[in-house]
């Protein structure tokens, strides 16, 4: 498997959720055990084939089900054809619709009009995360799919949203000063300060492979959290001292991303009659 750079851009995730109640709904952790119960397994082997050709697909995935619950709930909207797709901010970096597409044929084929696409998403993030060296956690199912598409803004970090800290920071003219030297250096060769690097990529965690680790916290506490947002989270005691316990303790933030990701998996999702079962992810029925 070829190694890239595992982003983990989401330290505000964990702070966020790790503070919040765990949203109340109807949704079972048996929800396909007699009617699709192959499920698992058909959801794993999509995955696994995606991440064995490309091992990037692992954080694309999570960060699609991410994207698709922090705005309108948890309702698989992401996935609809549509403007957004082909958004600015979304050029070169929204991976991982063709995943979910494959994998939604194969258990069509296994369980017609059984399993939501929203389902499958939640579904795949857990399996791109657990087959790369992360957590495992038990995932309530019977969530129904969204008729409307929404906003959403996905993707590696292009160099127009951190930019300004490489060579202008607060309108000084100047890098901003809490950056580390060596990364400074590496990022303004990636995005040079003219227009026509806007759309270029940068990795979030420069220094890991493909696993699925807590180097991004290690890298925060050098100075060297590529976007501003993240590194301010240093700033503040609260979330400081999770950066800190997590960069010392990989299984505390195993435990505690597995907790957020099952919470964030039931941000405002449709149950019961609400919603449809999609027959394919990019359209409604």
């Amino acid at each position: 498997m070829e190694h890239n750079s595992f982003k983990l851009p989401f330290v505000h995730l964990l702070c966020l959720l790790l503070l919040c109640p765990l949203v109340s709904c109807q949704l079972n952790y048996k929800f396909y055990d007699y009617t699709c119960p192959n499920l698992t397994k058909i959801v794993r082997y999509g995955v696994w084939s995606a991440i064995t050709n490309d091992s990037r697909m692992a954080a694309s995935l999570l960060r699609l089900h991410f994207h698709d619950c922090f705005v309108n709930g948890c309702d698989g909207s992401l996935l609809l054809d549509g403007g957004e797709k082909n958004a600015f901010p979304n050029r070169n970096s929204a991976r991982g619709f063709e995943v979910i597409d494959g994998i939604k044929d194969s258990l069509e084929k296994a369980c017609p009009a059984t399993v939501s696409c929203t389902d499958i998403l939640a579904l795949a993030a857990r399996e791109a995360v657990y087959l790369i060296g992360g957590p495992f956690w038990f995932l309530p199912l019977g969530r129904r799919d969204g008729l409307t598409t929404s906003a959403h803004t996905i993707g590696f970090a292009q160099c127009f949203t951190f930019k300004s800290r490489l060579f202008d920071f607060g309108s000084s003219g100047k890098p901003d000063p809490l950056l580390d030297t060596s990364l400074l250096t590496s990022l303004q060769s990636t995005c040079p300060n003219q227009d026509d690097s806007d759309t270029k990529l940068a990795p979030l965690d420069s220094a890991s492979s493909s696993k699925f680790d807590n180097l991004y916290y290690k890298l925060l506490l050098n100075n060297s959290g590529l976007l501003q947002s993240d590194q301010a989270l240093m700033g503040d005691n609260t979330t400081a001292s999770l950066v800190l316990n997590y960069s010392k303790f990989p299984y505390l933030f195993f435990k505690d991303f597995g907790a957020s990701m099952v919470k964030m998996a039931n941000i405002g999702v449709l149950t019961g009659q609400n919603g449809e079962i999609r027959k394919n992810c990019r359209l409604v029925n």
